[in-house]
């Protein structure tokens, strides 16, 4: 058990990050689910592009909030801060976010269509998180939450 405790806190940053990352991305699939679902949208691409659009925005802001509090330990509050930390949050998830708004329904033209659980392009959704969710992490790491950024004092 004492191994396991070691382990875990040797790779706490890289467990937590799998973790929110896994929770982003049930909030994500959820989103999408329930909006492909129920929008009253006949045209089956405009749905699948506007769930996509609402599903990736609902996930960002639950990715913010978990990786600045638990992944990172970023625990700076002052406005400064955080709209710097958040910019930039967001702006490398809008860069990965276009990868999955055109990567999915691309992937469904492309022949990738198939249904999952009863949900239409399940399976490309899953193919480009997949590729997200690394490329989020490289990100966060390396440009957003780094450790050794601290707020100014006079923030």
């Amino acid at each position: 058990m004492n191994r396991l405790i070691q382990l875990f806190v040797k790779y706490q940053e890289i467990i937590m990050y799998l973790i929110m990352g896994a929770a982003t991305t049930v909030v994500n699939w959820a989103s999408y689910a329930i909006t492909v679902s129920t929008l009253p949208i006949a045209n089956g691409d405009t749905k699948v592009l506007v769930s996509n659009i609402i599903s990736w925005t609902v996930a960002v802001i639950f990715a913010y909030i978990t990786n600045k509090i638990w992944v990172f330990r970023s625990y700076s509050w002052k406005l400064k801060f955080v709209l710097r930390e958040a910019f930039l949050f967001i702006s490398a998830r809008f860069l990965t976010g276009l990868l999955e708004i055109f990567g999915v329904p691309l992937l469904i033209k492309l022949g990738l269509h198939q249904t999952i659980f009863g949900i239409e392009g399940m399976l490309s959704k899953v193919l480009v998180s997949i590729i997200v969710v690394i490329l989020n992490y490289v990100f966060s790491k390396l440009l957003i939450f780094k450790k050794n950024q601290e707020p100014e004092e006079n923030d």
